[in-house]
């Protein structure tokens, strides 16, 4: 059975850290883009960032670009998201999700994407 698995979410204070990870299991991401997307309470889903499959490519909405990082470990099965000095409008439920052979991200928010994680959530407040 294939899934991905997010987990790193947590309770954080604005200007705080936190490193969300998306693992695959019973798929290898390898040959995999990887995105991650969010809902807030109350607003539809956003798609935050991208990482191409060949892990040499990355794209980020202006709302967290310059704070967020994404990145892949293909020996670890492992897509991380690292985000930093947190807001309090990041916080959400945060999803991972996985297509294949994608080469380009910029337009990550419409790929048809083969797995979806069950979330993991992130509250920014003091």
């Amino acid at each position: 059975q294939v899934q991905l698995v997010e987990s790193g979410g947590g309770l954080v204070e604005p200007g705080g850290s936190l490193t969300l990870t998306c693992t695959g299991l019973g798929v290898s991401l390898e040959s995999y883009a990887v995105s991650w997307f969010r809902q807030a309470p109350g607003k539809e889903r956003e798609g935050v960032s991208c990482v191409n499959y060949r892990d040499t490519s990355s794209y980020h909405v202006d709302s967290v670009k310059s704070r967020f990082i994404v990145s892949k470990d293909n020996a670890k099965n492992t897509v991380y998201l690292r985000m930093s000095n947190l807001k309090s409008e990041d916080t959400a439920v945060y999803y991972c999700a996985a297509v294949q052979k994608v080469i380009y991200c910029k337009d990550f928010e419409t790929f048809d994407y083969a797995f979806w994680g069950q979330g993991t959530e992130v509250i920014v407040s003091s």
